[in-house]
């Protein structure tokens, strides 16, 4: 068996004299991932007239079919103005600004604003589909079934507002469950329905380039159509994923047996790609050396994403000499809403001191938390808040994922104390400390002032009456873990999507979207900004590598070939 689940990249085949080599087979644009990013740049350059092939190392999807569907969406998307919403380009970016904190220019976000409407619109044309119906109660992790246009970010916390009512721009793809699964059958449809050429359980162990570094291809492993092995390879690739949030532990077993059949099985094929390689296999939350390398104190987390996230389009870049930024950027979260009373309470870290506003998003609460509290943290409430979380978890039409362990929690795992010193205590917090939070978050709410941190006024609620509860929020909870993914990829030049390197040129032939590339979401993450980048990125690389000439040479030996 393999001692690692990752894909297995090697150092560029180069080749003095590509026009001698048998290649297996040809296209303009070759596309390495098939989830989101990878499937709109497909799209983008076969409508620009490439032929394209696209390889997956299972059967497509990825970390985007495990999404919950969620696409970030302003400016003025018929379906926020069928709610009753105005927003514009300008608005979203303002919003923006806040979250990204400069990870791209100021000249690519404003397009990635620009064309926000436009993107949706082209997801619609692909089949997906998205309507305004908005949930009750205002903020939430993650809608539930029949409500599609939501507050996904930071707008309604007051230090995110803007001079305008922020309007909510999380378009959720209508569908029963979690949406990203139909966003991507239509997209994978929509490469089906043009010919898009595809060869999935195959997986890219190298990039091939020529004398002058250009490359012009790639190594190609793919497991035999139809054979033993290949079946059982979808099978435990499946279950891998379905069961990875019940039994972790079991799903790593599953991908080392996973990466032994590949090791065994899988024949190689050189692929020539004319024009340019597009790499999109996702981030690398599944690759144990790269975590520890870059993003050590995140390793306890839960992880977010798919098998394929083994950061193999990043590791591909780097063997030509790419160049790479925030590796050890990982968007961490917890959310504490639903249930929506949870925010009233206050957000405390080991020593009992607040450090957070309780309403913001949860990767934002989630980065506090790794980032400045050492990964712990206590949720507090007092026995009415607790009494009405209880309720609202149990009648308020959540998703199970979402109420079952709130009451687990609730019921079960939290810490009582008949005062707050007495609650400190029995969790090693400083009373001192805790009494304080209390008292000045109290004391502000009377006095009817501005909290503390921030939060708004409908989100406080005194906390006075015993006994008080103290609910694990931290990395180890083991109700409540507190899952991430990396953001960080490779560095590329903004108006193109191709691959710089070390010394900040453009690597030719090299693209790269989606998480193997520096993107609007790299900063921190908000639902939906990924999904979104994805199609952004996606349709630019696919976009510049269709229009990318070949060198004379390349293109005469090409044809040559064909003839």
């Amino acid at each position: 068996m393999s001692r690692t689940s990752v894909t297995d990249i090697g150092a560029p085949l180069e080749l003095q004299d590509p026009d001698q080599q048998t290649w297996g087979r040809h296209c303009d644009v070759l596309v390495v991932g098939w989830g989101a990013a990878g499937a709109s740049a497909a799209l983008e350059a076969h409508d620009q007239g490439a032929e394209v092939i696209v390889v997956d190392r299972f059967n497509g999807g990825g970390a985007s079919a495990k999404s919950g569907g969620v696409v970030y969406a302003g400016g003025g998307t018929r379906h926020q103005q069928q709610a009753g919403f105005n927003d514009t380009p300008e608005a979203m970016f303002d919003y923006l600004k806040h979250e990204t904190q400069g990870v791209i220019s100021d000249d690519t976000l404003k397009r990635f604003c620009d064309n926000s409407v436009a993107n949706l619109q082209w997801l619609e044309s692909m089949g997906t589909p998205y309507t305004h119906t908005m949930p009750p109660g205002g903020k939430t992790s993650y809608p539930q079934d029949g409500y599609y246009l939501y507050y996904s970010g930071n707008e309604l916390v007051p230090a995110y507002r803007g001079d305008l009512p922020p309007p909510p721009r999380g378009h959720r793809t209508v569908g029963k469950g979690h949406g990203g699964v139909v966003l991507y059958s239509h997209l994978q449809a929509a490469c089906r329905e043009r010919g898009i050429n595809s060869l999935t359980q195959s997986a890219v162990r190298r990039l091939v380039v020529d004398a002058d570094q250009r490359v012009i291809g790639a190594e190609v492993w793919s497991l035999p159509v139809g054979s033993k092995a290949a079946e059982l390879h979808s099978r435990w690739a499946q279950r891998a994923e379905k069961l990875q949030n019940l039994a972790p532990g079991y799903c790593n077993k599953l991908r080392l047996k996973l990466a032994a059949l590949e090791q065994e099985h899988a024949r190689p094929v050189l692929v020539r790609a004319r024009r340019g390689v597009i790499l999109s296999t996702g981030g690398f939350i599944f690759n144990k050396e790269l975590m520890k390398q870059y993003a050590a104190k995140y390793r306890a987390n839960f992880k977010i994403g798919a098998t394929g996230c083994d950061g193999s389009g990043l590791r591909l870049g780097l063997s030509v000499g790419a160049a790479a930024d925030r590796l050890d950027t990982v968007s961490a979260w917890r959310f504490i809403n639903p249930p929506q009373k949870w925010p009233k309470g206050i957000a405390v870290n080991a020593q009992g001191e607040r450090f957070c506003n309780e309403e913001v998003y949860g990767a934002t609460l989630g980065h506090a938390i790794c980032e400045e509290q050492n990964g712990k943290a206590w949720l507090i409430l007092d026995k009415p808040l607790r009494s009405q979380s209880i309720r609202q978890a149990m009648f308020g039409g959540y998703w199970w994922f979402q109420s079952v362990p709130a009451l687990v929690m609730m019921l079960l795992g939290a810490k009582k104390g008949k005062t707050p010193a007495d609650l400190a205590r029995k969790t090693g917090m400083t009373p001192a400390a805790l009494e304080a939070a209390l008292s000045a978050y109290n004391q502000a709410i009377a006095a009817g002032e501005p909290d503390p941190v921030g939060k708004s006024a409908e989100s406080c609620q005194p906390l006075r009456e015993g006994p008080f509860y103290a609910l694990n929020i931290s990395v180890k909870s083991p109700v409540l873990p507190l899952g991430a993914l990396t953001l960080g990829g490779l560095k590329i030049a903004e108006d193109s999507g191709q691959v710089l390197s070390a010394q900040g040129q453009p690597i030719a032939g090299l693209y790269a979207a989606g998480r193997t590339a520096l993107g609007v979401p790299s900063n921190l993450y908000i639902s939906g900004l990924s999904l979104a980048d994805c199609v952004f990125s996606g349709r630019r690389s696919g976009a510049a590598a269709a229009v990318n000439v070949a060198p004379a040479s390349q293109a005469a030996s090409d044809t040559r070939v064909s003839a």
